[in-house]
């Protein structure tokens, strides 16, 4: 594969049109060694530390040590999220991992809009507690990591190894397309790689306490978002919250 730039003005989604799909990871081995090759510190993966980013930061390892890994620190994540990032930074510990925070702590945030913004205006809250700092980290990147996969959502079944992102005007590139909820936890398993403790208790997609629930069915792997909500994504993935 060469190591064609690509940029958001100079966007070409044919690259991986070749790309072997058969291999043990359906591709994304390579993908995400030519996006390492060629953007080197242009590049960020901003890492939810759901189960997917588990093999994305096991192969990001492989390729670059010291890549930079931003978790997006919105100050209502699960101790055990931040438990597990303590012991991801042990067993990878050339690992940049920057929590980014909000402008606003959850006290402020309440005080100049409304107590539980989440639960009133959740578009907003995602607003303000993820897009917008990542627009602040995606300012000086060309490209970005995501660990979209095909099977998620219909919201996500055309997504490509490589993105024209519209939102934050860069490249997303997504190595983990083709895999199943069960390739992501036969990788987990066969490399012996940390999780989250709380996918043993029916929480298959984890993100914020008060907008993640654990379900009596975890197989589809978003269950239990904003199950309260006329809402789907928190805006990272959509050109619109």
């Amino acid at each position: 594969m060469s190591e064609k730039q690509i940029t958001y003005d100079n966007f070409d989604d044919t690259i991986f049109d070749s790309i072997d799909i058969t291999d043990d990871t359906k591709g994304a081995r390579e993908v995400v060694k030519w996006a390492y090759d060629t953007y080197g510190d242009s590049i960020v993966y901003s890492c939810s530390f759901g189960a997917e980013a588990m093999i994305l930061l096991d192969l990001i390892y492989q390729v670059k040590p010291n890549a930079e890994i931003v978790f997006l620190d919105t100050g209502l994540h699960f101790q055990e999220t931040y438990d597990l990032i303590d012991r991801v930074q042990q067993r990878y510990p050339e690992l940049n991992i920057k929590m980014k925070k909000p402008e606003l702590t959850v006290e402020e945030q309440a005080e100049e809009y409304q107590p539980a913004l989440w639960k009133n205006d959740p578009n907003m809250c995602c607003y303000i507690r993820k897009i917008k700092p990542l627009e602040e980290v995606l300012s000086g990147a060309t490209a970005w990591v995501s660990g979209l996969r095909r099977a998620q959502s219909p919201s996500r079944e055309n997504t490509n190894f490589i993105n024209k992102d519209e939102r934050f005007k860069s490249v997303k590139v997504c190595p983990l397309i083709h895999w199943s909820w069960d390739d992501v936890w036969d990788y987990i398993k066969s490399h012996d790689l940390h999780y989250n403790e709380l996918h043993d208790h029916n929480y298959p997609s984890i993100g914020c306490i008060p907008c993640t629930s654990a379900v009596a069915d975890a197989s589809d792997s978003r269950a239990g978002r904003w199950m309260h909500a006329n809402k789907t994504e928190c805006g990272l993935h959509t050109t619109n919250p």
